[in-house]
């Protein structure tokens, strides 16, 4: 949050009013803008899809934070910024290099810090040095911009209210289970980060233990080859199942809902068993949902348990 207190001096950071809070009040630096740390939002795709706050403080930068010097190099090369204020800033080195960081900003730099894609401290170590900062009473801040994680969401067209962020779930079957098992029963939608190489387990999985909820398959966010595919668990396992999938993945599944509907449940069997007896389970599905108006995933999920 920046705030104006006259007209040479500027606060940077979060901090509020409240009892116990630190303001913390800079200098301005002439046209070179105003030391401390920025957390810098970049495209996840898109080079377009970068603020005019961004590209000034990249500009402005002493030194840039990177979690990738070559990613961020064509970002800069795009929009005709020097790179030669890159500084490797990772999960590998973050604790060797962050006292180094500190000792930047502690000199008045303006340090930029950025991912290879979207908005920093998602699923990186860029939140323990946001967090020193803080504990030091260093200023900081952000400019925002893109997130994959908001954007899956929102093209997901599932309920937005509220919604669980997971990040990476564990690559083992067994362990990946366990933690849907735990979070199965909070009534919100789910954003998860997946690997395109094990999209198709992660799918298997989510619909053995989440059961027929809504869900979506994101990939390529923003990009030429932008993909969203809308279905339930069961059906999004069987298209991926020997699928080869390609790109960053974000899946979005819809929180659990009970079946509320105004068909009684011996006219819904009746009508699942004619329908089953001559089509497919998808189509017979299809057909039910068609004449009844009830939910895909609530009729769906009848008639597996009527088929088997």
């Amino acid at each position: 949050m920046v705030k104006q207190n006259n007209a040479d001096l500027e606060t940077l950071g979060p901090q509020g009013k409240e009892e116990g809070a630190q303001e913390i009040t800079l200098s301005r630096q002439g046209s070179k803008g105003r030391a401390g740390l920025y957390i810098v939002a970049t495209p996840i795709g898109n080079a377009q899809d970068i603020t005019l706050r961004a590209l000034d403080l990249l500009k402005q930068a002493d030194t840039i934070l990177c979690e990738d010097t070559r990613v961020t190099a064509k970002l800069l090369a795009i929009h005709g910024i020097s790179r030669k204020k890159c500084l490797a800033y990772h999960e590998h080195n973050a604790e060797k290099m962050r006292p180094k960081v500190l000792e930047k900003l502690q000199s008045g730099e303006v340090v930029v810090l950025v991912s290879d894609a979207g908005t920093p401290l998602i699923n990186d170590p860029g939140y323990k040095l946001v967090r020193e900062c803080a504990e030091i009473g260093l200023p900081y801040t952000t400019a925002p911009g893109a997130s994959s994680v908001i954007t899956a969401m929102v093209l997901s067209g599932l309920p937005s209210d509220r919604f669980l962020y997971l990040g990476f779930l564990p690559n083992k079957t067994t362990a990946r289970k366990k933690a849907l098992e735990e979070i199965k029963s909070v009534k919100a939608t789910l954003i998860v980060l997946e690997s395109p190489r094990r999209v198709a387990a992660c799918l298997a999985d989510m619909a053995e233990v989440l059961g027929t909820r809504e869900a979506a398959v994101t990939r390529e966010l923003t990009k030429k080859f932008e993909e969203v595919r809308r279905a339930l668990l069961p059906e999004l396992a069987d298209m991926y199942e020997d699928a080869e999938v390609r790109g960053e993945v974000v899946l979005v599944i819809g929180p659990p809902d009970d079946l509320v509907n105004e068909t009684s449940a011996e006219d819904l069997d009746s009508l699942l068993k004619n329908a089953l007896a001559r089509l497919s389970v998808r189509d017979a599905v299809a057909e039910v949902v068609a004449m009844t108006g009830l939910k895909k995933k609530d009729v769906y999920n009848r008639a597996l348990k009527l088929s088997q």
